[in-house]
């Protein structure tokens, strides 16, 4: 009798991965997962994943930072870009994680219990989307005012107590861009606010270490390309031009006048157009990499106008069919 063979087994060169986020089997093969791997990752895993660009940046960041990602030491979480218009998915360590990388140091010398202050009751009102219309809701939580972990730390050989006070109306996640608190932090005000406590003790404790948390930027807007307060990785657009100025470059830019100090006209347009080049050849290797053409594309539109976006898309264009006729011929 013949045995049966796992249809994710079969997948060919090019071919997707028959999965809740498909996936091409050469771009597994690049971050060195297997389709049952990507499998688990995408339905077990990260089952809020919306992208498999997020799942693979995930991938990506516990690889550099040897981590097993089988753990889930990080979160996929949706965040709204001002820049953008329009929600990315981003990666962020989870507390569990910051607390593990603590520990890890030799220093960490435990924690006291919480403390926390007087409960209230507020009412919140806004605008969900259900069922693919949107509906004014209303929606009371009784929650903590604020919350205070004290984390002990080694310093010389001294224990050593960092505290941090966290606000619940300053701290918990929204649903959207509308005031309603998301579903976690109705189901558990107090918890998830205790989590935010402990992250802000440990990055005042230990702030070579521990960054900002998943707990803490869900439902936080990016208020530009690179949050600088922790390490976010944009699904849709760091992947591609991670290495790269946020800076818009325009063509109709005005240059200051020339003295004798400053390079002429011409060198100036030289210069920017050598570093347009630069930076959509970047995009481009980016995008190959990932197979990620209709983010290139949109990231593209975001960055540039004019000649330098025509150029920018042409780039992209040439690059998308030599991968396709590339798949064609390997087929």
């Amino acid at each position: 009798m013949t045995a049966k063979k796992n249809p994710l087994s079969r997948a060919t060169p090019g071919a997707l991965v028959p999965c809740r986020l498909p996936v091409a089997s050469q771009t597994l093969a690049h971050i060195g997962l297997d389709p049952g791997t990507w499998a688990v990752l995408t339905d077990s895993i990260f089952p809020s994943a919306r992208t498999p660009e997020g799942v693979m940046l995930a991938v990506r960041y516990c690889q550099a930072r040897g981590l097993d990602v089988m753990k889930r030491p990080v979160h996929v979480v949706p965040m709204w870009s001002k820049v953008l218009s329009r929600e990315v998915e981003t990666v962020w360590p989870g507390i569990a994680e910051v607390q593990t990388t603590a520990a890890r140091t030799g220093c960490w010398a435990g924690l006291d219990s919480p403390r926390l202050g007087s409960e209230v009751t507020k009412t919140f009102r806004g605008s969900i989307k259900r069922d693919g219309r949107w509906e004014d809701a209303e929606i009371s939580v009784t929650f903590p005012e604020w919350a205070e972990i004290t984390v002990y730390r080694l310093v010389n050989g001294v224990r050593c107590p960092f505290s941090e006070t966290v606000f619940w109306e300053e701290t918990y996640a929204r649903a959207g861009r509308c005031e309603l608190p998301n579903e976690m932090w109705q189901k558990r005000p107090r918890g998830q606010l205790l989590k935010c406590a402990k992250a802000a003790s440990l990055r005042a404790a230990f702030p070579e270490e521990a960054g900002y948390t998943a707990e803490e930027m869900a439902g936080k807007p990016i208020e530009t390309d690179d949050v600088a307060a922790g390490p976010v990785i944009d699904a849709e657009s760091a992947t591609l031009e991670a290495s790269m100025p946020p800076a818009r470059v325009s063509e109709t830019e005005t240059a200051p006048e020339p003295d004798s100090s400053t390079p002429s006209d011409a060198s100036k347009d030289a210069a920017i157009e050598a570093t347009i080049k630069a930076r959509v050849a970047k995009l481009v290797e980016r995008a190959a990499k990932v197979r990620a053409w209709g983010q290139a594309e949109e990231y593209a539109r975001s960055r540039f106008n004019g000649g330098h976006l025509a150029y920018a898309l042409a780039e992209i264009d040439k690059a998308f069919r030599a991968d396709a006729m590339g798949d064609t011929a390997a087929a």
